[in-house]
């Protein structure tokens, strides 16, 4: 099927020729839509938008280029091909600045700021979304194009761990798409539990899903977010990996979801360790590893971590097996205090010096 339109598209090349510019734009796009909706044609789409490319600077079609050139970016960006869509759309955000054409620039930086952050450069990812939102505030956005710079702008937010301006943004995004059955609603469902969890307020995640806009989603995507809040709200550590196990693809899959799932078990491993070895002066290692319910590399790799980083004073002897947690030093506030006492006395004694040597004199 997906052959036979890349041959219709071929063959109506003749055709293009006699009919208006704008109707061959929305006849190609129409065509490069319909392959998208068959499953499994990445490649095919990719290599048919290479040839249309190559069509359109040919015929000198400029519009449909540009547009062309932006859906082949996105596929290669799903494609993990990011060194070339980078190059792709670099160029084409300084083409389409110089013909002010705010609609689709407002696509591309989008796409930009996807990009990047992919590629893990948060600058430059929130640079190129408030180029987004700077041409977006100069024209009509379609409800749905708005809906994803709120959903993009949710993403980095959270990223840098501000969930409650995040949440926010997830839930306009949720609104409307929503509004419009467009699929990305349970994502930005998904994306507001997240933030409910991971501002220890794990306890509205049932509220969420339960609510009127919830109900309509229910399904394996909220079963899990409401295993990880459950787990969240008893800290159980145990009842987490479970969660994790059971919903691998929809925990696992979405990057976004997985990186932050990663963080908070994380922190919740460590407010357990820090837990058990509270009562203890020097414990085994291996005591720990059963307490806990996890693997005793896990454990003694995570406590040397957690030493590196200052959360607790203590060693690991691993000759003997064993953590050995130290007392922590306080300080004595006298010693700060006689060495500015000390100091003051000498100024004294050199500014009488001084005195006493111009008198002398």
């Amino acid at each position: 099927m997906g052959e036979e339109l890349r041959s219709l598209l071929t063959e109506l090349r003749h055709f293009f020729s006699l009919i208006p510019k704008a109707k061959t734009a929305k006849i190609v796009r129409g065509i490069i839509d319909a392959v998208a909706k068959i499953p499994g044609t990445s490649e095919l789409q990719i290599s048919l938008c290479r040839e249309m490319v190559e069509w359109t600077r040919a015929e000198k079609r400029t519009f449909l280029r540009q547009r062309v050139e932006a859906r082949l970016a996105a596929l290669l960006m799903e494609n993990k091909e990011y060194a070339e869509a980078l190059t792709l759309l670099t160029d084409l955000v300084r083409e389409v600045r110089r013909l002010d054409d705010k609609l689709l620039l407002v696509d591309i930086d989008l796409l930009e700021s996807k990009l990047h952050f992919s590629l893990r450069n948060l600058p430059k990812a929130k640079a190129a979304l408030t180029a987004a939102r700077t041409a977006a505030n100069a024209i009509y956005v379609p409800p749905a194009q708005q809906a994803t710079i709120d959903l993009q702008s949710g993403i980095l937010h959270a990223e840098e761990k501000d969930y409650k301006t995040a949440f926010s943004y997830f839930f306009e995004a949720f609104e409307a798409f929503s509004a419009l059955d467009d699929p990305r609603a349970i994502y930005s469902l998904k994306y507001m539990l997240l933030c409910k969890v991971m501002t220890s307020q794990a306890d509205d995640v049932a509220g969420l899903i339960s609510s009127k806009a919830g109900l309509k989603f229910t399904g394996v995507d909220l079963d899990a977010m409401k295993a990880v809040a459950e787990a969240y709200s008893k800290r159980s550590l145990k009842d987490f990996e479970t969660a994790l196990s059971m919903y691998k693809d929809q925990l696992g899959e979405d990057p976004i979801v997985h990186r932050h799932i990663s963080s908070l078990y994380d922190t919740l491993l460590e407010q357990n360790l820090c837990r058990l070895i509270e009562p203890f002066s020097k414990v085994e290692i291996s005591h720990i590893s059963e307490l806990i319910g996890l693997p005793m590399d896990t454990v003694e790799s995570k406590l040397s971590q957690m030493i590196l980083d200052k959360k607790f004073a203590g060693t690991l002897d691993q000759g003997a097996g064993c953590l050995i947690i130290f007392d922590d030093s306080m300080t004595d506030g006298i010693f700060a205090t006689t060495l500015d006492t000390i100091s003051n006395i000498s100024k004294v004694v050199d500014s009488l010096y001084l005195r006493s040597a111009k008198i002398m004199a």
